[in-house]
C-alpha cells in the first residue's frame, strides 16, 4: 500500500492542473532574479530548477509542501518519504542550541559527530505489550547501546541496554545512532517527553517545546468499581505518550476530571482505554466549582444533649454568624465568652465543628466562604460535656444559622480571551452575549485578526471548544483563567440546587 503508477492525466484534469503548474512556476521564478529573467523571457524551467528552487524555499520556510494522503487506506505515504527526502533539510544543514549547566554556556550542538553526545526526547510511546519506547533525535555526538547517560531536567543517570529504529510496528536493534539520527530507547525510568539525555561530564539542556495547555475537560467514572487502579495506571501512560491530556482529582468537588485540548481528544482518550487497555469509562459534565456564602448577621442556639445510661451527653453553644468580607478565606472564628459559660478547652471541638460544616455547605452542597463564627454564650455539665457533645452543638448551630442567614450561592467567573478571523467576531460576540458573558474589550492582532476578551461564568464554557470550532470552521482559538467569585443569578441558583438533590438521590446519600 502507498505506492502508485503513473498513467496519463485525464482530460477532466487539465484545467486544474494547468492552473495549479502555472501558481507553482510562478512561486519558483519569485526565488531567484535569474529564474524571473528566463520566466519572463518565456523560457521552460527544467525539472531540477524546480525541485532546487523548491527545496532551497522549503528549507527557509517560504514555500510549504501539501500533499494529498489518507490514513484509512494508507495513500500517499510513499510520495510524503520521497518529497521529505527530495526537499526537507538534512540535520547537518540545521542548527541547535542548548544550555550547558555546569558552565551555564551555550553549547552548539548543530547536529556535529564530533561533540560530546546530547539527544531531545521528542515523543514518548507507552504500549501495554511492548513497554515503554522513549523517541530521540540525537543533536551532536555518538549515542552508543550499553552506555550510561545523564538526563540533566531530572539530574540522573540512567543506563541504556538496548538502541533501536522504529519501522512501523518493528524494532530494529542498531549498535550506535549518529548525529542527526532518530531512533529509541526502551524502559528508561525517569526520562520523559522533552527531557535532554546528554553526558554527565558535559550536561546539556535543550529549550522545551511548549505545549498548548488543555482547557476542555469532563468529568469520568469507571464503569467497574474494580477497575480504579487499571485506569489510574493506563491513564498514566496516556500522559506520557501525550503531554495535553491531564487528569486532575478535585476532591473538593468531589469529582475526577479528564482535561484535554478538545471533545474529540477526550473521546479518542476513552476509545483508547477501551481499545489499548481493555478498561471502560464514562464521562460525564462536570461539576462546576460553586461556592456559598451568607448575606446577614443571625445569633442561633445549638444544644446536643443525649442521656442512654452512665455518662450523657451535653452540649450548649450560642453562636453569631455573620459575613467576613473576605472571600478568599472559608472562616473566621472568634469567641467572646464571658462568666466561664463554656470552658476554654471546649472552643477547639466548636471550631472543628465549623471546620467541618464549611466543606459541604448546607444550600447545596458546595464549599462555604467568607463566614464569621463568634461563640457567645452556651452552657456545659461538669460530668457529661465532652468535646464531641460540643462539636455536635455546633453543627446543629451551624445548619440552622446558615440557612437563616440569607445565604446565596456563587459562581466562578473567568476571564475569557478568544482569538478569530475578523469575520467571525459578530457570531463570537453573539455567542458570548447568549452565554451571559461580559465583553470587556476587542483588540486587532496581525494576520486579519480578532481577540476579544470577556468576563464568563465558568459554567457556560462548557462545551466552548466544539462550538468555537463550529463557528469559525476551526479556526477560532481560546484560553482563559479563574478571575472571581460572583453571586449567581436566581434562576441559575435554583437550577443547582436542584441538580445538586437530583445527583444525591442518584447516589444514595
Amino acid at each position: 500500500m502507498g505506492n502508485y503508477e503513473e498513467c496519463p492525466i485525464p482530460d477532466y484534469s487539465m484545467e486544474n492542473l494547468t492552473r495549479f503548474r502555472e501558481t507553482l512556476l510562478d512561486a519558483v521564478a519569485e526565488t531567484s532574479e535569474e529564474l524571473m529573467e528566463k520566466y519572463f523571457a518565456g523560457e521552460e524551467f527544467t525539472q531540477e530548477e524546480i525541485s532546487l528552487a523548491l527545496r532551497n524555499n522549503v528549507i527557509d520556510g517560504t514555500v510549504v509542501p501539501v500533499l494529498m494522503g489518507s490514513g484509512l487506506n494508507a495513500q500517499g505515504a510513499t510520495m510524503l518519504l520521497q518529497a521529505i527526502e527530495k526537499y526537507f533539510p538534512a540535520p547537518g544543514k540545521q542548527e541547535i542550541a542548548g544550555t550547558n549547566v555546569k558552565t551555564k554556556e551555550i553549547f552548539k550542538a548543530d547536529y556535529n559527530d564530533k561533540l560530546p553526545m546530547t539527544a531531545k526526547v521528542f515523543k514518548t510511546i507507552a504500549d501495554p505489550f511492548i513497554g515503554k519506547f522513549s523517541l530521540i533525535k540525537v543533536c551532536s555526538g555518538v549515542l552508543k547501546s550499553d552506555s550510561s547517560i545523564y538526563n540533566a531536567d531530572k539530574d540522573t543517570e540512567e543506563k541504556i541496554s538496548r538502541l533501536y529504529v522504529l519501522r512501523g510496528k518493528e524494532q530494529i536493534e542498531v549498535n550506535e545512532l549518529h548525529a542527526g539520527d532518530i531512533g529509541a530507547i526502551g524502559k528508561l525510568s525517569d526520562t520523559t517527553t522533552g527531557d535532554t539525555l546528554s553526558t554527565k561530564a558535559v550536561p546539556v539542556v535543550f529549550e522545551r517545546q511548549e505545549m498548548p495547555k488543555p482547557y476542555t475537560y469532563q468529568r469520568f467514572k469507571t464503569k467497574n468499581k474494580g477497575d480504579d487502579d487499571k485506569v489510574s495506571q493506563a491513564l498514566a501512560k496516556i500522559m506520557d505518550e501525550d503531554l495535553t491530556v491531564k487528569v486532575v482529582n478535585d476532591k473538593e468537588n468531589r469529582q475526577t476530571l479528564l482535561y484535554g485540548i478538545g471533545d474529540q481528544q477526550l473521546e479518542v482518550v476513552v476509545s483508547k482505554l477501551q481499545t489499548k487497555y481493555k478498561v471502560d469509562i464514562d464521562i460525564m459534565k462536570p461539576r462546576v466549582p460553586f461556592r456559598e456564602t451568607l448575606r446577614k448577621k443571625v445569633r442561633v442556639q445549638g444544644k446536643y444533649k443525649k442521656q442512654s445510661g452512665g455518662h450523657g451527653q451535653y452540649g450548649d453553644v450560642h453562636i453569631e454568624f455573620e459575613p467576613s468580607g473576605n472571600m478568599e478565606q472559608s472562616y473566621e472564628f472568634a469567641e467572646k465568652i464571658f462568666g466561664g459559660s463554656v470552658p476554654k478547652n471546649y472552643f477547639p471541638a466548636v471550631e472543628k465543628g465549623i471546620a467541618e460544616c464549611v466543606l459541604k455547605g448546607p444550600v447545596a452542597g458546595y464549599p462555604v466562604v467568607g463566614l464569621k463564627a463568634t461563640l457567645v454564650d452556651g452552657s456545659y455539665h461538669p460530668v457529661d460535656s465532652s468535646e464531641m457533645a460540643f462539636k455536635m452543638a455546633t453543627i446543629q448551630a451551624f445548619k440552622q444559622g446558615f440557612m437563616e442567614a440569607s445565604p446565596v450561592l456563587l459562581e466562578p467567573i473567568a476571564s475569557l480571551r478568544v482569538v478569530v478571523p475578523d469575520k467571525f467576531t459578530g457570531d463570537i460576540m453573539g455567542d458570548l452575549n447568549k452565554r451571559r458573558g461580559r465583553v470587556l474589550g476587542m483588540n486587532p492582532l496581525h494576520g486579519g485578526k480578532q481577540e476579544i476578551l470577556a468576563d464568563i461564568p465558568l459554567s457556560e464554557l462548557y462545551g466552548y471548544s466544539t462550538d468555537l470550532r463550529s463557528m469559525t470552521g476551526g479556526a477560532g482559538d481560546f484560553s482563559y483563567e479563574f478571575n472571581r467569585y460572583e453571586q449567581a443569578p436566581s434562576d441559575i441558583q435554583q437550577k443547582v440546587i436542584e441538580d445538586n438533590e437530583k445527583e444525591l438521590m442518584a447516589s444514595g446519600e
